[in-house]
Parts: structure tokens; sequence; C-alpha cells
């Protein structure tokens, strides 16, 4: 398997400097970051490390979940899946991500709802993201789409 990159270029302090994340790798964008606007309720046209690791986590789900579906008997027609990732203080000092809520809606066909939902429950163990974030506590909210 291929390693991915991203690569930041960082100029001035925590609150007064910026960067820019380049997603090398792919090569499909540059997104300005910045720590003022990462701790504030309007990102304003910036990206944050925790909206980065919300991308990167739900599109991890969504293909794990995708392929479960599979091996369960089912066949995902679609999925709409949401990562909240949260930054919040750290008791020993700094910031923490403290939680990850992920959401699932799924079009699924020959699943049932226990079943999407077993499948929903597997795919958030054996997410690689999942993995890699394990010190985290991640939810998930999971339901099929009436």
């Amino acid at each position: 398997m291929p390693t991915r990159t991203a690569r930041t270029a960082w100029n001035g302090s925590l609150q007064e400097g910026s960067g820019q994340v380049e997603l090398s790798s792919s090569g499909v964008g540059t997104y300005d970051v910045s720590f003022p606007k990462r701790a504030a309720d309007d990102a304003d046209g910036t990206t944050s490390p925790e909206e980065l690791i919300a991308a990167a986590h739900s599109s991890c789900y969504a293909m794990q979940l995708s392929a479960l579906i599979a091996e369960a008997g089912g066949t995902p027609q679609a999925l709409d899946v949401t990562a909240e990732v949260t930054l919040g203080p750290d008791p020993a000092g700094g910031f923490a991500i403290t939680g990850i809520a992920l959401t699932v809606r799924g079009e699924v066909d020959g699943l049932d709802e226990a079943a999407f939902r077993q499948a929903a429950e597997a795919a958030k163990a054996a997410c690689p993201v999942s993995k890699a974030l394990t010190g985290t506590t991640i939810t998930l909210e999971a339901g099929l789409e009436q």
C-alpha cells in the first residue's frame, strides 16, 4: 500500500502566525490554517487539523462500512457519513481531541436495521483511521433511511 503525504508551511507564532497545509500526494489543494481560527466557532475559510481528521475518518469509515455491508450480504446504495471532531482542553495541559462523533445514514438493500447497525459498529472498530485514533472516545449513531 502506498504512503500518503501532506505538508504544512507555518510562519510566525501560535497566536499571530498562520500556515498552509498542502495535500501533497493527491495534489488536490493547499488550505490555510490558523490557530485563532482553529479555536474559534467560525473557521472563516480556514481548515484545521480537526477538520482534516474528520474528513479522513468519515471517508475511511464509509469505505469500511461499504465493505462490511457487502460481506453481510447487503448492497449499499448510499451512505452519508459525518464525523464531528471536538477539540478541548487537556487536563494534562494544552489541548486534546476530546471526542469524535460518527453519524451514518444508509440506503442499503438486503439488510434490516439490526444487521446494518451491526455492520456499522464493526466498521467503527475496523476502520484504519478509527484504529489510529484509539486514544479518543469515538461514538456512533447509525440508521437506515426510511
